[in-house]
């Protein structure tokens, strides 16, 4: 017959077993309903993916738009849905930007499990934001969206129309940045990287060409004032798509021509300019690959020929199509 001591040490061994096994179901459905979420969406990092799907939260004072005041207007980090105009912004000093109103109908409000707090999230995908707040009397509308700065991508100018995405990647981002940076109808062009295995990743890294990242451009665009079909041909127009990791005098992996797609509407239509090129006899080294998380470089490398002045020394804009 087992002692009482015995019998309790047994009980809580199987109590033990049962809370971890509950806790890799658990942990299993959440990653399966992440799979889920992802389909179509922006891929996340692993920080972005906490707080977004599972509810993290940053620290406060740690976010990049805790204090930012430029007018323009605040996506979804998951799905470029509007979410917030800055005219609503205001500054809290509580550690993460805050807002007293959101655009119409991009927001859901549910209360938290504990029954204390009203969480917010993306009306379109479901994303975690952060938390509202009502009766504290920072300004006339008396509410306050409290939002992580890593749920949220901003857009310089306020915009009535939700942008579409495109990632391109044609040798040194300098000179890419700087051609598409000068189109209409564009929101927003940064410079970064994207297809590599690493997190993080900085210039020097990449330099070494041990990362697999390209240098890229990220472009934020009206689709009613100019389409992702102009966008390519322009992208192709820029620089050498027949080289292979180079462009010109910039050699290494880093410089590939790549097209970064986020839709298969993308796909099909750099598949199909690709194969209008090759019936026009070129040769085409371009690569058509999925989207992965775009990192963004550091801020030396942003806007580089606007504020060095001149013109890219290895992208020139010749006619092709």
């Amino acid at each position: 017959m087992l002692s009482k001591c015995k019998c309790f040490i047994l009980i809580m061994v199987a109590v033990f077993m049962t809370a971890c096994n509950n806790n890799a179901q658990t942990e299993t459905k959440n990653m399966k309903t992440n799979d889920k979420i992802q389909d179509g969406k922006n891929p996340l990092t692993d920080f972005e993916q906490k707080v977004l799907l599972y509810k993290y939260t940053e620290r406060p004072h740690s976010g990049e738009y805790e204090t930012k005041n430029q007018e323009g207007t605040y996506l979804c980090k998951y799905c470029n849905e509007p979410l917030y105009k800055s005219l609503s912004k205001f500054d809290a000093q509580c550690g993460w930007p805050s807002f007293d109103d959101e655009i119409p109908g991009s927001e859901k409000r549910t209360l938290d499990d504990d029954g204390r707090r009203t969480e917010i999230t993306c009306a379109s995908c479901g994303g975690h934001l952060g938390h509202v707040f009502e009766g504290e009397g920072y300004t006339d509308k008396n509410v306050r969206h409290c939002v992580n700065s890593v749920s949220l991508r901003f857009i310089p100018a306020v915009i009535e129309k939700k942008p579409e995405r495109a990632v391109f990647a044609g040798g040194c981002f300098w000179g890419v940045e700087y051609y598409f940076s000068n189109l209409p109808g564009i929101y927003k062009v940064t410079s970064g990287y994207m297809g590599g295995a690493v997190e993080n990743p900085t210039y020097e890294m990449v330099c070494e060409g041990n990362t697999g990242h390209a240098e890229v451009v990220e472009v934020f665009f009206n689709p009613d004032s100019v389409t992702y079909e102009k966008l390519l041909k322009i992208f192709f127009e820029i620089h050498d798509f027949s080289q292979i990791n180079r462009q010109g005098p910039d050699v290494g992996v880093q410089y590939r021509s790549e097209i970064f797609y986020f839709s298969e509407k993308q796909k099909e239509i750099a598949e199909k300019l690709v194969n209008q090129l090759k019936e026009m006899s070129y040769t085409v080294a371009t690569k058509i690959t999925p989207a992965g998380v775009f990192w963004e470089a550091e801020s030396y490398h942003q806007k580089y020929y606007e504020r060095k002045g001149g013109r890219p020394y290895c992208h020139v804009h010749r006619k092709v199509f």
